[in-house]
C-alpha cells in the first residue's frame, strides 16, 4: 500500500496541487475571482481534469494491489471521484461560508456552475488522456 501511494502521488499529485495553488495565489493574493469573477470557470474546469489525471494514475497503479482493472472502469471510476471530489469541494465553500463569512459560494447557479465545469474538465481528461506507463514492479 505505502508503494502504492508512493507511485501515485510521485507521478500524479503535481497537476490538482498546481491548480489549488494557482487558486488560493490568484484568490488570496490578488482577490482575481472578486475582480474577474469569470476565471472560476476555467478553474473549475482545470481542477476537475487534475483530479481526473491523479485519479486514473491511482487507479493504474491500484492493479498491483487488486488485480487487473479493465480500462473503462478505471475511466468512470475516476470520472465518479472527480463528481464526488467536487460535490465535496463545494460543500467546503458552504461550510467556509457559514463557518467564517467567506463569500466563496455565490448561489445555486454558482454551485451548479462549479459542478458542470469540474465535471467536464474531467470527461475531456478521460477523453483524451493517453494509457498511463507500464506498470511498476509489483509491491
Amino acid at each position: 500500500m505505502k508503494a502504492w501511494l508512493y507511485h501515485t502521488f510521485r507521478t500524479a499529485a503535481w497537476a490538482p496541487l498546481l491548480v489549488f495553488m494557482f487558486y488560493v495565489i490568484a484568490a488570496k493574493g490578488f482577490h482575481a475571482y472578486l475582480i474577474y469573477p469569470n476565471i472560476d470557470m476555467p478553474t473549475h474546469f482545470l481542477g476537475g481534469m487534475a483530479i481526473t489525471y491523479f485519479y486514473l494514475y491511482a487507479l493504474h497503479y491500484a492493479q498491483n494491489l487488486v488485480g487487473p482493472i479493465p480500462r473503462l472502469i478505471q475511466q468512470l471510476a475516476a470520472l465518479g471521484l472527480t463528481a464526488i471530489t467536487a460535490i465535496c469541494w463545494e460543500f467546503l465553500e458552504i461550510v467556509c461560508d457559514l463557518a467564517w463569512s467567506t463569500q466563496m459560494n455565490l448561489g445555486t447557479k454558482d454551485t451548479l456552475s462549479d459542478l458542470f465545469f469540474g465535471l467536464f474538465g474531467g470527461t475531456m481528461m478521460v477523453l483524451l488522456a493517453k494509457r498511463p506507463p507500464p506498470l511498476p514492479v509489483r509491491y
